[in-house]
């Protein structure tokens, strides 16, 4: 069955899940990401809709790169691409270990959701490559407005997923975008600068986010 809509936010867990069940159809993930709230299936439940009570965020004006991370990545010879193979990517990302906590979360069903997704527009993904032109490191998200929701990353090479955020930041803030909703903190966000904001003020920021122009080229 089709979600046609939420419960209130304030209604969330401590945990912050919010609903239980229903479908990854295009319109219930933009639902969703409209309303910040993010799908996130575990193994004891086949499909969970989370809006936490804290949401991480990186702002980009307050982005710390340390001096160890910046001398690594001047040794790499990686260049970058956007939406040159999103389904690589994902595929990617469920495979190996991703930043969010709690085993293998990108199951078969949320990964077609998000090739669907991507197929109509909203989701997109940041790649790295080697100087063979072998893809060895991505990120994927969602973007909707002035909006970029990071979703997961992988990395087959050092330093490999590292370089492909901070790229993706660059491409992000050149149209207009200044943060990006990142979820869940993690070890390397943290040392990034990411912070945790609660949720009303990041409802603010999406709400004045979902009113500007996009940060992708719309698709015919």
């Amino acid at each position: 069955m089709t979600i046609l809509q939420f419960p209130p936010l304030e209604m969330a867990t401590p945990e912050g899940i919010l609903a239980v069940g229903g479908d990854l159809e295009v319109a219930s993930l933009l639902l969703a990401y409209q309303n910040g709230i993010f799908p996130w299936p575990t193994e004891d439940f086949p499909l969970l809709w989370f809006a936490p009570p804290e949401r991480a965020i990186l702002e980009f004006d307050e982005i710390n790169i340390p001096r160890r991370l910046r001398q690594d990545l001047k040794k790499t010879n990686f260049h970058f691409r956007v939406d040159g193979d999103f389904s690589a990517v994902i595929h990617a990302c469920a495979r190996g270990k991703t930043r969010k906590i709690g085993g293998t979360w990108i199951t078969d069903e949320l990964l077609k959701a998000y090739l669907r997704f991507h197929k109509r527009g909203y989701a997109h993904s940041f790649e790295c490559y080697n100087m063979k032109d072998v893809l060895v490191g991505g990120l994927y998200g969602v973007s909707l407005g002035g909006m970029f929701a990071g979703e997961s990353m992988f990395y087959l090479e050092s330093g490999a997923s590292k370089a492909t955020l901070l790229f993706a930041v660059k491409y992000l803030k050149e149209r207009g975008a200044t943060w990006m909703d990142v979820q869940t903190m993690s070890p390397l966000l943290k040392n990034l600068g990411a912070k945790e904001i609660p949720r009303p003020e990041f409802m603010k920021k999406l709400r004045k986010a979902l009113k500007k122009g996009p940060l992708f080229p719309i698709r015919p």
